[in-house]
């Protein structure tokens, strides 16, 4: 049984996307697609940079998803490969979700372009610059990070924003409290606390006025019930309705990413085969390391569709 995975923010090189644009008309489509209903150029900000524009947030995350649709687009034209067919499940990290959504019906890619494209500005946004941050605590299990958290909290805003897989689990919130909860981390046996680079504390509670701002939009915007099953970030459960999906998409601003029991969920549920469909392969790495006898596929470059495509011909 198969479900596949779309990833989220924190993937996105310079050049990603342009093998395939160069490779593939139906890619160029998506592409162009996106820039129309974004009204602005940006696959040329995909393709050459900079870095630091790319990585904002109201560029990375429609430009992640275009890539995801992409692949999927390809699939369909080069192989008459349609997921809804040929998939059972899927799931998205954090944006990833709207990629999935978008790969299996439920929304437009135009539409899926300018959710997050509101999402992203709103984000970014929500607070001020260089009051929060987020981290990743790694060697520690879900449980003992939990409590790290909850005692941080007497310096501040700290919470769980990722539990990715055993042993990594990233805290979100004010830069004194996250100091604080990498010295209890370290001194409670981790072998890392690293910092990440990104614009704000995302996934807990600062984001509360970005959720607000997600919840108008996705208002605007009626999610149909899309083709299979998503596994939620908020519930770790599997949803095939759109409406409940919608709101599940406004909790998931400010709640964590319960990756890791989502890919228990789809383990449990009888998939043994996880496709990774777009830029980079940090899931893939972190559902190897939950669900070790899954059978993981990625597909992100012009040689993994055409190997995908012939081995499932």
């Amino acid at each position: 049984m198969r479900a596949f995975v779309f990833p989220g923010q924190g993937t996105q090189p310079v050049g990603m996307g342009k093998e395939l644009f160069d490779t593939f008309p139906a890619a160029r489509e998506v592409f162009e697609r996106v820039e129309e209903a974004l009204s602005r150029p940006i696959t040329r900000l995909m393709f050459h940079g900079p870095q630091e524009e790319l990585t904002e947030t109201r560029h990375a995350q429609p430009a992640i998803m275009a890539v995801s649709l992409a692949v999927v687009a390809i699939l369909q034209q080069e192989g008459s490969f349609f997921l809804a067919r040929e998939s059972s499940y899927a799931a998205g990290h954090s944006l990833g979700e709207y990629s999935a959504l978008a790969a299996y019906g439920s929304l437009s890619l135009e539409d899926t372009a300018r959710l997050l494209s509101i999402r992203g500005e709103a984000m970014g946004r929500a607070v001020p610059a260089g009051v929060g941050g987020m981290c990743a605590v790694l060697g520690l299990e879900h449980s003992v990070v939990q409590k790290i958290a909850q005692q941080a909290l007497e310096k501040g805003v700290c919470t769980l924003a990722n539990d990715n897989c055993p042993g990594q689990v990233v805290l979100s919130g004010e830069k004194e409290a996250l100091a604080f909860a990498t010295t209890l981390a370290l001194n409670q046996g981790a072998k890392r606390v690293l910092p990440l680079e990104v614009s704000a504390p995302f996934h807990g509670p600062m984001m509360q006025p970005a959720q607000e701002e997600v919840r108008a939009a996705l208002a605007r915007f009626p999610l149909k019930d899309p083709a299979v099953p998503l596994i939620s970030n908020v519930t770790a459960q599997p949803v095939a309705k759109g409406a409940v999906l919608a709101d599940l998409l406004g909790e998931q601003v400010t709640h964590c990413v319960r990756w890791r029991e989502s890919i228990q969920c789809l383990a449990d549920l009888g998939v043994d085969h996880c496709i990774e469909v777009g830029v980079g392969r940090v899931l893939t790495g972190l559902i190897r390391r939950t669900a070790p006898e899954m059978r993981l596929s990625t597909l992100n470059t012009p040689h993994d569709i055409e190997q995908f495509l012939k081995e499932n011909a």
